[in-house]
């Protein structure tokens, strides 16, 4: 059996698909992961373990440890590309996140283990970009110029089951196949969804403000806003062969994640 924490979130639902797709058994466990995931490992039968850094925050360590006890043989950990940068420069600390905490406790534990340094996911831009979209065709928001290379949720669930079930080792960079900026994200969606969409830059503060009244952690947007800056010159991460290495296939475009969900635009 494979034991999936944050069984319900953006990688989770697709990796638990893809696991019982190839046949696999699979607990999932959402992200409050901590009492559930522990009771199932002490029933024992669980081979490999995923762990979210959202789901299981600061008990990955424990987990485990917990897991290595009750005959799990191998632990996958989903990560992030900017997981060597100072606490401060992670964005995603501040929404949950213990990508560090995560990999560092599947590194540490003694058994055979995958970390998945993935780069910034493609559903970011339905947050960053959905709620001016269903108003209308002008998305304002800071940084046209800044890139990254998106990767699909779904590759990243489809390497981490293949990384669960035996394919891979150490740590992998997962990234989407080119890097784009804001702009260019926008003319994607734009040609994608058939409409006239307009980017209108404003000034960081402005975006700020929009997203913190959306709903998003002050600390969240002040952080992601700071990212931005930092690397505005050049990409923060280049795109890599991660997914393609692994699933034999290069990982999607950014075109195909908005043609695949034009409704939540």
């Amino acid at each position: 059996m494979i034991l999936v924490t944050g069984a319900t979130g953006l990688v989770g639902r697709h990796l638990v698909a893809a696991l019982e797709g190839s046949g696999a058994a699979v607990l999932g466990v959402s992200r409050s992961a901590g009492p559930t995931a522990e009771e199932a490992l002490r029933g024992g039968g669980v081979e490999a373990l995923f762990l979210h850094p959202r789901a299981v925050g600061e008990g990955a360590t424990g987990l485990v440890a917990l897991a290595r006890e009750h005959g799990v043989r191998r632990v996958v950990a989903l990560s992030a590309m900017n997981v060597d940068e100072p606490a401060e420069h992670q964005p995603s600390r501040f929404a949950g996140d213990r990508n560090r905490e995560a990999e560092q406790a599947a590194a540490d534990s003694g058994l055979p283990w995958v970390a998945l340094r993935a780069s910034s996911f493609a559903a970011n831009t339905v947050r960053a970009f959905g709620p001016q979209l269903r108003g209308g065709d002008v998305v304002r928001y800071a940084f046209r110029a800044f890139q990254e290379s998106l990767v699909d949720e779904r590759d990243l669930a489809e390497v981490a089951a293949r990384a669960l079930t035996g394919d891979g080792d150490g740590v992998l960079e997962l990234t989407g196949p080119q890097s784009l900026s804001h702009g260019e994200q926008v003319a994607i969606l734009g040609a994608v969804l058939g409409r006239p969409l307009r980017f209108e830059e404003v000034p960081p503060e402005a975006a700020a403000r929009g997203m913190a009244a959306g709903g998003l952690p002050e600390p969240f947007v002040e952080a992601l806003m700071a990212r931005y800056r930092r690397h505005l010159d050049s990409p923060q991460h280049r795109p890599t062969n991660g997914v393609e290495s692994i699933l034999g296939r290069p990982a999607r475009t950014f075109a195909e994640y908005a043609a695949d969900h034009r409704g939540a635009y």
